[in-house]
């Protein structure tokens, strides 16, 4: 084996020969990951079982991520406040006992279209904390030299799910049925539960958490230091037109499967699979970097840009597969950098409220962009939703960059 692939193989994983805690939880989050991919699957199969309309597949999205889009800018504030690892035990019970629900209805014949999009709500609700409290446990997991490498690798994690849960969500789907893939994504849960319980709490970076403040003076606080940061408002602002226009993959995988390539349940879980086995390589990339980039986080853009272009007019599924995996690469290299980026650049007191921030421009777009592709799909096919998103990316990269290099930002 020569040098360089040891130094590369060294970089990749030191957050996991470094941090027993993290190890804990990246073992926990092999497990619960696949289950929650699986889950999504099932999810939209069942809401196209039950209506055979795009914009219900729209609406599934916007019902899952509609509570971080009302809440998600406060998040930070909140996070900022309470011991993280308990945080984050709640929200993933929280979220068990949704699947659960899921699950019950799903297998005694009960589930109805208003009664699967109320779930899909509680469980965007739990998001809400989920989500910011896990970004920030990494870091007090890891710590800040780590947090580049942890947040690619749990990118990794995040996409190696998508490999692995779409394809066996598409064989369960295919012969038992959705309910199984619920069931299956209840028990997962207990693996990130006893990871987080069995943590030594004395081995976690103590966070500086400055002088308690109320929940919107917290977030005016996390607001004007975004601002006033050009790379980071840069970042932001590209993270939120791509996040508007580009990443509704929930909703137009499933239509591209079943309305423009005309496939069955088996190759949908192909299709998802294909992706994630891109964004796989994509983070592994991005864990070999020794630092976070505005260069990498450019490329990976434009190249998840330009493959959107290309699969917009494709219609054999072995292609929109190929071209899936440089779609799931080129993404995981754009979302690992900006993670990372603003990250880096929050002081300790206000990392939850910059992280909750990326989030909101990352998830909490997700239902008003949900429902423009179910538009624009419902107006001119895939085709349309897919090209118009690699064309704002483009556009988005290109107005980031002039931000980034002009003057800074006055002040609010």
């Amino acid at each position: 084996m020569s040098t360089v692939t040891l130094a590369l193989r060294s970089r990749t994983f030191r957050s996991l020969r470094r941090h027993h805690n993290y190890r804990l939880f990246f073992a926990g989050q092999v497990v619960s990951l696949a289950g929650s991919w699986m889950q999504n699957v099932a999810l939209a199969w069942l809401v196209l079982s039950l209506s055979r309309s795009p914009l219900a597949v729209a609406a599934l999205l916007f019902c899952r991520f509609a509570p971080y889009t009302a809440l998600g800018l406060f998040a930070g504030s909140i996070v900022d406040r309470l011991d993280t690892r308990r945080l984050v035990l709640v929200t993933q019970l929280a979220a068990m006992l949704v699947s659960a629900g899921l699950a019950a209805v799903t297998l005694t014949g009960t589930a109805t279209l208003p009664v699967v999009l109320a779930l899909a709500a509680l469980g965007g609700v739990t998001l809400v904390l989920d989500a910011p409290g896990r970004q920030t446990l990494t870091f007090q997991m890891v710590g800040p030299r780590e947090l580049p490498n942890a947040v690619a690798l749990n990118s990794g994690l995040l996409n190696a799910s998508r490999v692995i849960g779409p394809a066996l969500a598409g064989v369960l789907i295919a012969s038992a049925g959705t309910g199984v893939c619920f069931v299956v994504n209840t028990a997962s849960f207990l693996a990130v539960l006893a990871a987080l319980l069995l943590m030594r709490e004395d081995e976690l970076y103590r966070i500086d958490r400055g002088p308690a403040v109320t929940v919107l003076a917290g977030t005016r606080e996390g607001l004007r230091f975004a601002w006033r940061q050009r790379e980071i408002r840069a970042v932001l602002a590209t993270v939120a037109v791509v996040g508007l226009v580009g990443l509704n993959f929930n909703t137009l995988v499933p239509l591209l499967a079943s309305d423009t390539l005309h496939v069955d349940a088996r190759t949908f879980g192909l299709l998802s699979a294909a992706f994630g086995l891109g964004a796989l390589a994509g983070a592994l990339a991005a864990a070999t970097l020794r630092r976070a980039s505005w260069r990498a986080f450019a490329g990976g853009l434009i190249g998840f840009s330009l493959l959107l272009l290309a699969l917009a007019p494709v219609q054999r599924a072995w292609l929109a597969g190929v071209l899936l995996v440089g779609v799931g690469f080129s993404f995981t290299l754009f979302a690992a950098n900006a993670n990372a980026l603003v990250q880096l650049a929050a002081p300790d007191r206000l990392r939850g409220r910059l992280i909750a921030l990326y989030l909101f421009a990352f998830v909490g777009l997700a239902p008003i962009g949900s429902l423009l592709s179910g538009l624009l799909v419902e107006a001119g096919g895939t085709a349309l939703a897919l090209s118009i998103a690699g064309a704002t990316g483009l556009a988005a990269l290109a107005a980031a960059s002039r931000m980034r290099a002009g003057p800074a930002a006055p002040r609010p």
